[in-house]
């Protein structure tokens, strides 16, 4: 199912989307942790650092993510920015679907995939409570953002 047509609310020029959150990840870093993660707000998202394997060189690669919690699971959407195209950690996550995220009150190891049918309905009616704007910027794309789910780990 798509999401509902929706007058384009403004969005910044793609580089200021993406210079913001590479200094976010970066001010991470350099912190080693202390600063750039949150807990999710009661009507809001919080901020945590995925860390998946790259499709193509085996290497962690690193990215901030948006998500909320919906029991034990971290629900996040692969929106790359709004921009047009997969994100690379999205890409890497459908290569290899074990993955660490960074939160707040320490790591998790997950395991990745994506929500679909009535499961997506229902996550993503849960991001629009969340940001009003939600199917504007997703009538962005040219093809529907994944709703991705970020499992605890079986055995782990």
């Amino acid at each position: 199912m798509s999401e509902p047509k929706a007058k384009t609310p403004f969005l910044p020029p793609r580089w200021v989307v993406r210079l913001a959150w590479s200094t976010h990840r970066g001010i991470h870093r350099l912190t080693r942790g202390r600063i750039g993660l949150s807990r999710p707000k009661p009507d809001g998202w919080g901020t945590a650092h995925l860390t998946t394997i790259g499709r193509r060189t085996g290497q962690e690669r690193g990215v901030m993510i948006g998500y909320f919690e919906d029991g034990p699971d971290l629900i996040t959407m692969a929106m790359n920015g709004w921009g047009e195209g997969e994100p690379a950690w999205w890409l890497n996550l459908q290569a290899n679907p074990d993955a660490t995220v960074e939160l707040k009150d320490g790591p998790r190891l997950v395991t990745g995939r994506a929500a679909k049918g009535d499961e997506r309905d229902r996550l993503w009616s849960r991001w629009r409570e969340i940001d009003k704007n939600l199917d504007g910027y997703a009538a962005r794309r040219p093809t529907e953002t994944a709703v991705v789910i970020l499992e605890p780990r079986r055995g782990a």
